[in-house]
């Protein structure tokens, strides 16, 4: 089930809403005395069965899966914290996990290289996700920085909450473990989450679906000149970003409706002075995760230069075999490595300081670059990694520097790239916020939500299937 859809919008939300919040209200109507805030057992039983039936509504065999994940993990929860010998059940358990995630995710990619012939399984959805939030779970109980979670029904609903389910924000434990316990509803919170989902949508409907047909259109043209090839890179780059962060826009959006504070996943990438500080505004709660379950374990930076690099080097390596069982995943992985290690010891040793414009320029095109690689995953004949070499060319020049239908496609979606460009800075959310704190225009801060959610739904009328780009992952 997408967020992206009818089937959500206008059934399994308001119905997930109405008993979530209804029977809970109806308590606190008739029983003054009791608190004012709490999540009751009810509401987590709510979205437990809810995540549940989301799971299912797009994978119903491998709902299994996901419970067996639950059960497991609630039991090596506790075992680890009873047990004399922890590190021997960690183990056990981070076996558990990454086996499960390389049968389903990457035997069909390493079976033919180890010579073995293996039908590849269907990959459950949001299987990275969720076993990435399983694994923090266990690692952080081990080293003691939370209690295990006896109850298999109040652990399911932080690995299953469907807000965050499929596509992330990976969120740690530790982050939410008060919440699952205690958490308060207001409708001023709800009203905020309300306003996160409408942009998200927004963002899904409005900018990533229309530039991302921009970008087949043009990647799938022969005769495609360097003017339609750059352009094609960039309508990519706005894609992927309004995809993902719309997705997460909408997560965190509907985790602050049922009283949850999900961690921020984006932080206007596209500004960054640097590859370092892309990936402090990129999926962050992926790298953070690489940076404390794996990076720090590994030494980090404090084993000397050699070490650094060899960390670095399995991090970012693993990181783009996370994205997907591809040779240009690896290979995007392997370019970032590349470009981290050149800025961190030969850029910032030799070439500081650097004029402003030009760093963030340097940033941009080797994001665009890595984009590139990323782009050419397989999906199709045009998008597959042998046709990388001839795209390249055609970036520069092989089929011309322009031609009369790319310049005609340029004019023609001219404005989508604009609102693209001006979209992936602070500037909208800096004008909406200075306009909507003046009590004169403060109707604006509904009027503005419900015209973009308007907006959406017309749109997405229309649109028929359309899935978010890391639901794949």
């Amino acid at each position: 089930m997408l967020f992206s859809s009818f089937s959500f919008l206008f059934w399994f939300l308001p119905l997930t809403l109405l008993f979530y919040f209804l029977p809970p209200w109806l308590v606190r109507l008739f029983q003054k005395d009791r608190e004012a805030g709490g999540a009751l057992p009810w509401q987590n039983g709510v979205l437990l069965a809810a995540s549940l039936l989301f799971y299912a509504w797009g994978e119903p065999l491998y709902l299994f899966l996901m419970i067996g994940v639950i059960l497991a993990d609630t039991l090596f929860g506790v075992l680890i914290a009873r047990a004399t010998r922890k590190r021997a059940l960690l183990v056990l358990a981070v076996i558990f996990h990454i086996g499960l995630l390389f049968y389903y995710k990457y035997i069909g990619f390493f079976a033919p290289v180890m010579g073995l012939f293996v039908t590849a399984p269907r990959l459950p959805l949001g299987i990275s996700f969720y076993t990435f939030q399983a694994l923090s779970y266990v690692i952080d109980v081990y080293r003691g920085e939370v209690a295990p979670e006896k109850n298999p029904a109040v652990l399911g609903v932080y690995v299953a909450l469907f807000p965050q389910l499929v596509a992330g924000p990976i969120v740690r434990y530790r982050d939410v473990a008060a919440a699952l316990r205690q958490r308060t509803h207001s409708i001023g919170g709800a009203a905020a989450g309300t306003r996160r989902f409408t942009a998200g949508l927004a963002k899904k409907m409005l900018l990533a679906n229309p530039i991302g047909g921009l970008f087949q259109m043009l990647v799938g043209r022969t005769a495609l000149s360097a003017l339609g090839a750059w352009a094609a890179l960039f309508a990519f780059a706005f894609q992927i970003y309004f995809d993902f962060s719309g997705y997460s826009d909408m997560a965190v959006g509907l985790g602050r409706i049922f009283g949850f504070r999900f961690p921020e996943n984006f932080r206007y990438p596209y500004i960054s002075r640097g590859i370092t500080d892309f990936w402090r505004r990129w999926h962050i709660t992926l790298s953070s995760f690489f940076r404390e379950y794996m990076y720090f374990p590994l030494g980090g930076s404090r084993r000397g230069k050699a070490r650094t690099v060899l960390n670095l080097f399995v991090v970012w390596s693993l990181t783009g075999l996370w994205h997907g069982a591809s040779w240009n995943f690896l290979l995007w992985g392997v370019y970032y490595f590349v470009l981290l290690v050149l800025e961190k010891f030969v850029l910032k040793r030799f070439f500081t300081p650097v004029p402003l414009l030009f760093a963030h320029a340097g940033t941009i095109f080797a994001i665009l670059f890595g984009w590139l690689i990323f782009a050419f995953d397989g999906s199709s004949a045009a998008l597959s990694l042998s046709a990388l070499p001839q795209f390249w060319g055609k970036l520069f020049g092989a089929n011309g520097l322009l031609s009369r239908a790319d310049l005609y496609d340029l004019v023609r979606h001219l404005p989508l790239l604009s609102l693209c460009a001006l979209g992936s800075t602070p500037l909208p959310k800096a004008i909406y916020r200075q306009t909507v704190c003046k009590k004169r225009y403060f109707w604006l801060r509904t009027a503005l939500p419900l015209a973009a959610l308007f907006l959406a739904i017309v749109d997405l009328s229309d649109a028929g299937f359309n899935p978010f780009l890391y639901f794949r992952f």
